[in-house]
């Protein structure tokens, strides 16, 4: 449903819209509890959610999960993911699929490994690594510096490493399916898929239990708890990056893209859809094919259609170890491990928040993890506002010239009046703030000022402020009346006031007369 809703309302001709890893491990814990009808709920409330957040225009909420938090929730969950996958690539069973739980039930099942399952998934892992690095000697477009043998040879790699989860899926179900014939199942397969096309009705606003009891939307909603929240803003996110990413040379409508990704949940929940998201790795082939516009998702969509109406059949024979093999290289690929270094070489800083979402992720869960990214950067956010850069130059034993690099916030003024009291300290010396950088106050920096008056004068100093804005100004007299008698429009004024200047081995000196 998602591709035909985009093909109508999207504006980025390279997305494919459909469910993705993040948005399939995100909803797991809740869909075991609730079952189907877990899924098509949260695919509904996400998807109004999302549409009203269109509505608004609030799509600048993405704005508050920074790179190195994207960056940690999403190799924290492919992670996740990953190690999920590792009871199938193993051909044994467990009911977890947490990152920790995964990897304690591994070494307690270990001695359950079935050799055939472990052969045929190492085998497939790395026949997918080796098609996607052999990509790189291929060719979509026809190379004139090329041989027309190699041109062919060169569309052939890159179409065959295209297709490579195709290939390895249908190789992998070809090898079982030979085996079945003969009697012999050394493979664990995925077993009978239901086929045929979903009815069109509305999502189930309630739903019973294992034990037939009612669990009601309000009960419903109270298991899902943050992921209600969660879950509509990672598929923005994630809609929007790669929205981004796809739309080089051309204009990204967000809050477009935001309406359209809410219908495609709406009307998603109607068919019986799970949360949906553009997927990364579709959109790559969309935009690899040579995609023009968005009705590249109807093919899509179509295709989808005809397999689970003609093919489901052929499903059974898939091997789980299959499978998970596709499921982990694409996670591997997905982990952004290059975060690490390049956070190294820029700002060691942001590591910190990188760090804390990824473990927290890993070890929490993926929705308080990334929760507690977010508040980990804007607690970096708030002391950088509250401790703004400053300079304090003293160039004669009466003048101090206190310059702010940044803007100034209610948090920064009683830092900004003690740093000044307690560096400008000469008697009968003239304090002189340069509001440059400063495009707008509050009360609570407007009264720090008045308050930084009062204790100067006490001192026999005196406080003047040169280069700030008119609304600066009101704002400051606003609050003390006294105050207009100190702004100044820049330094060569305060030579009337008197104040005298002159060079002295090219270094610039303020003196009062």
């Amino acid at each position: 449903m998602g591709c035909f809703v985009y093909f109508i309302l999207g504006s980025c001709k390279d997305i494919n819209i459909g469910p993705t890893a993040i948005m399939s491990i995100m909803i797991q814990p809740y869909v075991a509890i609730l079952g189907p009808a877990g899924s098509v709920l949260i695919c509904f409330l996400s998807g109004c959610i999302i549409f009203v957040l269109g509505l608004l225009h609030l799509g600048f909420i993405v704005e508050f999960f920074s790179y190195p938090v994207i960056a940690g929730f999403t190799t924290a969950a492919a992670l996740t993911i990953a190690s999920s996958q590792l009871k199938g690539l193993l051909g044994v069973s467990w009911k977890s699929n947490a990152f920790l739980e995964s990897w304690i039930s591994l070494f307690e099942h270990i001695t359950e490994t079935r050799k055939w399952d472990v052969t045929l998934g190492v085998i497939t892992i790395a026949f997918l690594i080796f098609t996607k690095e052999i990509r790189r000697f291929g060719t979509l477009m026809y190379r004139p510096e090329w041989s027309k043998r190699r041109n062919i040879i060169g569309i052939f790699i890159f179409m065959f490493s295209l297709a490579r989860n195709a290939i390895a899926v249908i190789i992998g179900t070809v090898i079982a399916y030979s085996f079945y014939l003969q009697d012999y199942e050394p493979f664990i397969l995925t077993g009978n898929v239901t086929g045929g096309l979903p009815s069109f009705t509305l999502p189930p606003f309630s739903t019973t239990d294992a034990n037939g009891t009612e669990i009601t939307f309000v009960e419903m909603t109270k298991v899902y708890g943050s992921v209600i929240v969660f879950c509509p803003l990672i598929a923005v996110i994630e809609h929007i990056a790669i929205a981004k990413a796809f739309s080089k040379g051309r204009t990204l409508d967000a809050t477009q893209e935001l309406l359209a990704l809410g219908l495609c949940n709406i009307m998603g929940s109607f068919v019986q859809s799970m949360p949906v998201t553009g997927s990364f790795t579709r959109t790559a082939v969309n935009n690899a094919s040579g995609v023009k516009t968005t009705a590249g998702g109807i093919l899509t969509g179509a295709m989808v259609l005809l397999a689970l109406g003609f093919l489901t059949s052929t499903f059974r024979y898939i091997p789980k170890a299959t499978l998970s093999a596709v499921i982990i290289v694409a996670m591997y690929y997905l982990c952004e491990f290059e975060a690490f270094a390049l956070l190294w070489r820029t700002k060691k800083m942001d590591l910190i928040p990188l760090s804390a979402t990824l473990l927290c992720c890993l070890l929490i869960n993926l929705e308080y993890g990334i929760l507690i990214g977010i508040a980990t950067n804007v607690l970096f956010v708030l002391y950088t506002s509250a401790r703004p850069k400053l300079e304090i130059e003293h160039p004669s034993g009466d003048v101090y010239v206190v310059k702010l690099k940044t803007g100034l916030h209610f948090s920064a003024a009683e830092y900004v009046r003690e740093h000044i009291l307690q560096n400008c300290v000469i008697e009968k010396s003239t304090v002189i703030i340069d509001g440059k950088y400063i495009g707008n106050i509050d009360a609570t920096v407007a009264k720090s000022f008045s308050v930084l008056r009062e204790e100067l004068i006490i001192r026999d100093q005196k406080l003047l402020f040169i280069n700030f804005k008119k609304c600066v100004m009101d704002t400051c007299v606003g609050v003390n009346k006294d105050l207009s008698q100190c702004f100044r429009d820049s330094l060569e004024q305060i030579v009337e006031v008197p104040l005298t200047m002159r060079t002295d081995n090219n270094v610039t000196v303020y003196s009062m007369q």
